[in-house]
């Protein structure tokens, strides 16, 4: 019991760290472009960017990026979150897996304020298509909790069910989901390209380290021995 008790704090105190130490590299980043790279070739590469994607707009990519863009957007990613919570806890018997991915969601979420409040980075000066608080644009929240939800998602079936044909098509969707949101994103004038770029950075980094210390290899192992139809 004291054991688990102290693997528990040494679990926590690794996401705190990680989690303080990405805030850290993802605000570095955001003030570099903000405030000195941004008179450069990456500030003019992103402005170029954005101004093409407005020039390119019509009416019924309007209207698909306004869909496809929510697959990354709070109350999209809340209302998944909430649905596969209790499936994988029927299939698997334990909430485990549940677990990480609401791990993973809430760090990104926290990450994410604590940079965007850190940089204050404008949004692209382009008309755009949605409406949100013009100093969120670094990094972009709907990639970054694309990934992390996803990817997570992703890991989770890879380990669970192994390599085949069910899980690698499942996998394609899932890592295509991202780039369909930064895609919109930037398309709807609502990020620059290093947003975004960023976000998936954010959101890639905070999963990883959360799946390698909240799901470690002798974890995920379990389920090699009770695959193919022994799951509960």
């Amino acid at each position: 019991m004291v054991q688990e008790k102290m693997d528990k704090k040494v679990i926590a105190l690794k996401l705190v760290a990680g989690a303080l130490a990405l805030w850290g590299l993802l605000s570095l980043i955001g003030l570099l472009i903000k405030n000195v790279l941004v008179h450069g070739g990456i500030g003019s590469w992103d402005r170029h960017v954005e101004i093409w994607f407005v020039a390119h707009r019509s009416t019924s990519l309007n209207t698909l990026t306004s869909y496809a863009h929510n697959f990354g957007g709070t109350w999209y990613v809340i209302g998944i979150v909430i649905v596969i919570l209790p499936i994988f806890r029927w299939r698997l018997g334990r909430w485990h897996e549940s677990g990480v991915i609401l791990i993973v969601m809430m760090g990104e979420v926290s990450i994410f304020l604590a940079v965007t409040f850190t940089v204050h980075r404008q949004r692209p000066n382009v008309v755009r298509l949605d409406t949100s608080p013009p100093t969120l644009s670094f990094p972009s929240g709907h990639t970054a909790a694309a990934v992390a939800l996803y990817g997570g998602v992703a890991v989770l079936l890879f380990s669970i069910y192994g390599l085949n044909w069910k899980t690698g098509l499942s996998a394609i969707i899932l890592f295509i989901l991202p780039i369909i949101v930064g895609l919109s994103r930037l398309y709807r004038g609502m990020h620059y390209p290093t947003d975004v770029l960023a976000g998936a950075l954010g959101g890639g980094l905070w999963l990883s380290l959360v799946i390698s210390t909240v799901y470690p290899k002798k974890v995920r192992s379990e389920y090699r021995k009770i695959r193919l139809g022994q799951l509960r």
